[in-house]
């Protein structure tokens, strides 16, 4: 773990994504107040946070149990001029605290994971107020057979991976309406996440090297740019974007 935070750290996202795949998420949410009370679960350094914040002047209170994530958020709003707009919090995802129908808009961008999507979309639903919208980015199957290298790979490292229509039935049957998806482009995997983690690589094989266990480590981190390299059309980041029907009551 403290390798992958050597590689990762201070890269500019923590997962695939890009400004413009967060406003096109964004411009597929209807009907939001002036200003919106927005939850980003899972935030990280802040980049989709300080995009929200300038997109809809909204109030948002960005979540993330990962301490230095904060920091870092906290010190690129004050650097975008977005301060006032943003409340990092501490709170893990398996204990949020929140007041029933908080809020107008739950974003998270390649985090519902760690809760499980399926066991996110249901529990943070009762956060949302009637006809709020829930906009997630989750890793998905897009071919019905994909390659052995990428099965093989994300077996042992995201076996509760689905495809994304099984997603989009899963969404469905909780009882969310209006559902829109897209797929992340390729690009927004490589510029702002694996680009950057790749040279960090190659700078941390050259400290590391003679050390097995260490290189080991870095083997298996580096093999998953080659697995997207290779099987990029078979999986990816989608969007999934959804609303609380408006006439929903509220969820214990």
């Amino acid at each position: 773990m403290e390798l992958f935070l050597e590689v990762t750290a201070g890269l500019p996202r923590q997962g695939p994504g890009s400004t413009a795949a967060t406003l096109q998420a964004l411009s597929m949410v209807a009907g939001l107040p002036r200003p919106p009370r927005i939850l980003d679960v899972g935030c990280g350094p802040g980049a989709q946070t300080i995009d929200l914040a300038r997109a809809t002047g909204g109030s948002i209170v960005a979540m993330d149990l990962h301490q230095p994530f904060l920091h870092e958020l906290a010190a690129r709003a004050k650097e975008a001029g977005v301060t006032s707009h943003i409340s990092p919090i501490r709170m893990s995802m398996f204990a949020m605290s929140f007041a029933s129908q908080s809020f107008d808009l739950i974003w998270s961008e390649g985090a519902i994971y760690i809760r499980g999507f399926e066991a996110g979309l249901d529990d943070w639903r009762r956060f949302l107020k009637p006809g709020g919208w829930l906009v997630v980015s989750e890793l998905s199957w897009l071919v019905a057979e994909a390659p052995e290298q990428a099965r093989s790979f994300w077996a042992a490292n995201y076996p509760a991976m689905r495809s994304r229509e099984a997603n989009g039935k899963l969404i469905q049957a909780l009882g969310y309406v209006d559902l829109q998806t897209f797929v992340l482009p390729a690009q927004d995997w490589w510029d702002n996440y694996y680009g950057p983690g790749e040279r960090r690589l190659q700078q941390a094989r050259a400290r590391y090297e003679g050390d097995p266990e260490a290189c080991a480590m870095l083997d298996e981190i580096g093999r998953e740019y080659d697995v997207f390299r290779a099987c990029s059309d078979s999986y990816g980041y989608v969007f999934y974007v959804m609303r609380n029907p408006a006439a929903a009551c509220a969820i214990s």
